[in-house]
């Protein structure tokens, strides 16, 4: 989101500086190297939705760059893998009763074709799911998935947080019987490096390994970022940090407005990554109900990009205040690993290449009910200061479009 609104503030005349925390570009879009493999440290993928995504690469040339696939969805339940996300894989899936697969397709039927959130705002994402599917299909499908996202937080997540996850999805089909997904060629590092070099171009600045410690205001205005003290003077300030740094980088702003970010929770996540050199199963994305797993899914990425070998992410979402949230890496690269032995037990440690593990403390936003009232204004109070980061996409989830989306909107709104 930093990147796309330098790129889009270059673009309409402005001399821009771009603050970043981390040594790299590209915040959840960044990548690493994994025994010589150029991969993203959270995975990601294209919806056909994904209109800002498109739009920014045709205006850096990179239109070219886009690749379509047919992927597939699997649900491990309770000890066996079954093919999922499709008429077929439904109708075949023998722990739902017939009467149960009718109320769960027309749900999913009608979430894509709806359009409107608004009324879903108000509910839960349990009450929504009942509704339409009846308890039973709750507890065994869905409840598990979301006790392993979002532990006590799981009954109070919002209707329209999921239902825009499933429209998203639900809309990038080739066919009822087909998901096909997107990646950009490359991986995203293809677009953060085309993006650092149009600012670059732009005579825009990218100072890396540079967190923000205060921005300074007076009279009202934006005045300047301070970070490693060094003051950087400027007439509008984008901020698109995890709200829960908001307070800390503004201590003049309104007591009630540094409430409503103290007041938005946040999940952590522990996101291992391991380099194979046997594939899991077929399917792109795996969600698991299974009460001997601590995991909601796995994504074998290799499954939609070609990567040569296979790659596979499993994230561990919890709040950072859980104790396992501190555990060391090998606690949980053994545990990840022995789960992807379960769903294929012919994998060994003589397959494995290599594993990462990566943290981040502010992941996922809690979107409750009613969320959309507890947003502040993007535009603050204080002149020529924006602020926005993931939640503020709501209710859409995470991702590089809705990044991209926001970064603009924020630029067009600088005077």
């Amino acid at each position: 989101m930093g990147l796309a609104a330098a790129y889009y503030a270059l673009r309409r005349g402005h001399d821009v500086t771009l603050l970043e925390a981390a040594p790299e570009p590209g915040g959840m879009a960044a990548h690493f190297d994994l025994a010589g493999l150029s991969i993203e440290r959270f995975y990601h993928f294209v919806c056909k939705a994904d209109r800002a995504t498109f739009d920014l690469l045709d205006g850096l040339g990179l239109g070219n760059k886009m690749r379509w696939v047919p992927t597939s969805m699997g649900y491990y339940f309770d000890g066996a893998l079954y093919p999922w996300g499709d008429p077929i894989s439904l109708i075949r899936f023998p722990h739902l009763s017939i009467i149960e697969k009718i109320r769960y397709a027309l749900m999913m039927f009608s979430s894509t074709r709806r359009n409107d959130w608004r009324s879903l705002d108000k509910l839960s994402a349990r009450e929504w799911i009942e509704k339409w599917c009846g308890q039973s299909v709750y507890e065994r499908l869905w409840r598990p998935l979301f006790d392993l996202k979002f532990y006590e937080y799981a009954n109070d997540i919002s209707a329209a947080w999921i239902w825009a996850r499933i429209k998203r999805l639900g809309t990038s089909r080739r066919s009822i019987f087909q998901e096909e997904l997107g990646y950009i060629d490359g991986g995203s590092e293809t677009l953060v490096k085309a993006l650092v070099e149009a600012i670059a171009a732009g005579h825009g600045r990218i100072i890396l390994s540079t967190p923000a410690s205060k921005i300074a205001c007076s009279n009202g205005h934006v005045k300047s970022v301070i970070a490693k003290d060094s003051e950087y003077p400027a007439d509008a300030v984008i901020v698109t940090v995890p709200t829960p740094f908001v307070s800390r980088l503004l201590p003049d702003l309104p007591e009630h407005e540094r409430l409503a970010y103290d007041a938005i929770a946040n999940i952590a996540v522990v996101c291992v990554v391991f380099r194979l050199k046997r594939s899991i199963s077929k399917h792109f994305w795996i969600n698991i109900s299974d009460s001997r797993f601590a995991i909601p899914g796995i994504v074998e990425f290799s499954n939609l990009r070609p990567t040569g070998d296979s790659v596979v992410y499993i994230p561990y979402y919890m709040p950072a205040t859980n104790p396992k949230f501190a555990r060391d890496d090998m606690y949980f690269r053994n545990e990840a690993f022995g789960y992807l032995q379960q769903l294929n037990p012919i994998l060994t440690d003589d397959d494995v290449i290599a594993f990462h593990i990566g943290r981040l403390r502010y992941a996922q936003p809690v979107c409750s009910p009613g969320f959309a009232a507890k947003l502040p204004s993007i535009e603050t109070s204080v002149s020529g200061l924006q602020i926005a980061d993931t939640c503020f996409y709501y209710p859409e989830d995470r991702g590089i479009s809705e990044s991209v989306r926001f970064g603009k909107l924020m630029a067009e709104r600088v005077v």
